[in-house]
């Protein structure tokens, strides 16, 4: 039995009384592998917008190969294996209340709910025993008394679930503390559990269970290249008071959105768009300037595909292997309102490589120069084309199941065509890679990163001081 469809019903409702009108509001409550499979398998369905697993999220994408248009978008929102750095200049207590809220708020069922706290080895036993001493007063119970700190995981089979991973980690000696659960009701003990790293995590643990590894001020960098090998990339939050430290972990890290000494779940409409990348989701974020208009169905080029020859896929691969990756360089960056206090900023990137597959020459110059003016590097493969950056011949849709290398696939060919381009997508493992289809776009050739930075928790916020004198 899953609670999720009553909290729908309720939530729509709620929407339908205050005036949405019902033919753009309905609800269909039921098992994903029924309903939601009979909604994507229809080839009237225009798009979309889904929350959820890095799975299922995938599963969506192969299915909506098979059956609706190929050009109809996948905005999917998914999981993450969300860490926090504290290092030996944070604010202790400060960083424990927003370590117990990021990982404990909610029984731990966010997606964007700390998993892993890197904590640095030099202040290690005095903050592990604030934090520990922080868990023991956590109150478990009825989430309908305001003097609960958390309440029940959503079903018995996630209990189970989390219950067997904890004590396989008590098996292995590796749980630093428990509390206890109420003796009643589908509670899950908040838990902490100690690892090594991020590696060590081999999928998202959907409860009220922290890990945590120590690290050497030296390691800062081993960190960051740990964390983007995981694929995933959702929230992140840093606790520290060193201005190089905030920039550095900002502008190296792939994570949509991060946090700085403040917690990092409760994602505000209006200040923090919301979304990762990679293996946590396509983008673009909620509530962020690119997310309305990837529900517009786009003009659609349809170009004839000349007969030419096919291109190697080995020499593709070697080409996309010779390309070095776009910079780092934000193409825009936007300060965004909030509380006082508080910096909210939401920068713009390049995506990566796009791979233009025309399939005539002018269309494939023509994606080249809108992807290159978004800072992307990009690849030309078709008709007719010479130089460097190009590749002449058509690419078999079928290998892009198996190259490597690129980020986004441009292809303005007929319905046919395209659906053998988006099948040999979804049949990728990984991260989805986004088709674009026509000429509006130069949005899939971005992603959106937000930085959120508490300023008073760094000595201060000079604009608040300066107003007030």
């Amino acid at each position: 039995d899953d609670p999720t469809p009553i909290v729908a019903h309720i939530a729509v409702k709620l929407l339908l009384e205050a005036g949405v009108p019902n033919t753009v509001l309905q609800l269909l409550p039921g098992r994903g592998s029924t309903v939601g499979a009979k909604l994507i398998a229809d080839p009237r369905v225009g798009g979309v917008c889904f929350t959820g697993s890095t799975k299922t999220a995938q599963m969506i994408h192969s299915a909506m190969a098979d059956t609706v248009h190929p050009a109809a978008p996948l905005i999917a929102e998914t999981g993450g294996l969300n860490a926090m750095i504290v290092d030996s200049t944070a604010l202790p207590e400060q960083a424990v209340k927003d370590i117990i809220a990021s990982s404990f708020q909610s029984a731990g069922q966010r997606c964007s709910a700390l998993r892993l706290l890197y904590l640095q080895e030099d202040v290690a036993p005095a903050f592990l025993e604030m934090l520990y001493g922080a868990v023991d007063e956590l109150n478990q119970g009825d989430p309908w008394d305001f003097n609960r700190d958390l309440g029940p995981v959503i079903n018995e089979g996630a209990q189970s679930e989390i219950n067997e991973y904890i004590e396989q980690a008590r098996t292995e000696g590796r749980l630093l503390k428990q509390v206890n659960a109420p003796d009643s009701g589908i509670y899950v003990a908040p838990t902490i559990i100690k690892v090594s790293g991020i590696a060590d995590m081999q999928r998202e643990i959907f409860g009220p269970v922290l890990h945590i590894a120590t690290f050497k001020s030296t390691q800062i960098k081993k960190i960051v290249a740990d964390i983007n090998a995981s694929g995933y990339g959702l929230t992140f939050g840093l606790h520290t008071r060193i201005d190089d430290r905030v920039e550095y972990l900002t502008s190296e890290l792939n994570v949509g959105n991060m946090y700085v000494n403040r917690n990092q779940i409760g994602a505000i409409v209006g200040s923090q768009p919301f979304g990762g990348e990679g293996l946590s989701g396509t983008g673009p974020k909620a509530g962020g300037p690119h997310y309305v208009a990837r529900f517009v169905q786009p003009d659609l080029v349809n170009s004839q595909i000349p007969n030419v020859p096919m291109a190697n896929p080995l020499e593709v691969q070697r080409a996309l292997d010779q390309i070095v990756p776009p910079s780092r360089q934000t193409l825009s960056t936007e300060d965004l309102p909030g509380p006082t206090g508080e910096s909210n900023r939401l920068s713009v990137y390049p995506r990566g490589t796009v791979l233009c597959l025309g399939p005539t020459r002018e269309d494939a110059l023509a994606q080249a120069k809108i992807a290159q003016s978004q800072g992307c590097k990009t690849l030309i493969v078709a008709a007719d084309v010479s130089g460097n950056g190009s590749i002449a011949g058509q690419l078999e849709r079928l290998e892009l199941e198996t190259l490597s290398g690129f980020d986004v696939v441009a292809l303005w060919s007929d319905e046919a065509d395209l659906r053998q381009a988006r099948k040999a997508l979804a049949a990728r493992k990984g991260a989805i890679i986004p088709l674009a289809c026509s000429k509006e776009m130069a949005s899939y050739c971005v992603m959106e990163r937000h930085v959120c930075v508490d300023t008073t928790a760094a000595g201060g916020n000079a604009s608040l001081l300066a107003a007030v004198g």
